[in-house]
């Protein structure tokens, strides 16, 4: 067995050397002849998953080559795919020649005054009541028509004229990831609220306590946010 191989089985076998004392104590102290059988089966299929997954060496392997490819692969914005309600990102663009959710990215400057809220601030959603981060937004709303037939009530044909925003959803209000397109109406900043969300880190480098700040490549698109 290769040297790294060897200390990792001793480095385990210690680990486990005192919740094994308790299993077995445990296990013999009040249990019928039945339930230790099963128990003791259930050890040794839990010992052999470990040492599959964890003491082989095609784990360490796979391991080292996904690490590799996680360093070498294109940039995280270049190769995130849709998912969730209303994607709003720029690689879109690629898909999108339309720039649509605030996909376009064409630099924002100079900000147009009536644009209320900037990217990297937290939101509450008004009517749904969800939490949320800006991660950009149309100086007019910016989707397929059919979309906007959809969403906007026939009723605030004047939404179409606001400041349209896109949103990633906390996933403690909504689940797997979402994005939103909200309508400036809608929204309301809050504060000292961290967002939930699986990319979160592809447009913000970090939370300062009462925004999210955000990446140089984001920066270029909002200057003046």
């Amino acid at each position: 067995m290769p040297q790294v191989g060897i200390n990792a089985l001793q480095f385990f076998l210690i680990l486990m050397a005192v919740p094994a004392q308790y299993f077995i104590s445990e296990m013999w102290g009040s249990r019928t002849e039945y339930q230790r059988v099963q128990a003791m089966r259930g050890l040794l299929v839990s010992f052999k998953d470990v040492r599959q997954n964890y003491l082989s060496l095609r784990s360490w392997r796979d391991w080292v080559r996904k690490t590799i490819s996680s360093i070498t692969s294109t940039p995280v914005e270049d190769s995130r795919h849709s998912r969730g309600e209303s994607p709003a990102y720029e690689v879109l663009q690629r898909r999108s020649p339309e720039g649509y959710f605030a996909g376009s990215t064409v630099p924002r400057s100079p900000r147009p005054p009536h644009v209320k809220y900037r990217v990297g601030q937290t939101i509450k959603h008004k009517r749904y009541g969800y939490r949320g981060v800006i991660i950009g937004w149309d100086i007019i709303a910016k989707a397929p028509p059919e979309w906007l037939l959809a969403n906007h009530p026939a009723d605030k044909p004047y939404w179409k004229k606001q400041p349209n925003y896109s949103v990633l959803v906390d996933e403690r209000d909504r689940p797997d990831g979402q994005r939103t397109y909200v309508v400036e109406e809608n929204m309301q900043v809050t504060y000292n609220v961290k967002i939930r969300h699986p990319d979160i880190e592809e447009y913000f480098d970090k939370f300062d306590g009462a925004q999210y700040l955000m990446r140089p490549w984001v920066r270029r698109i909002y200057p003046d946010d």
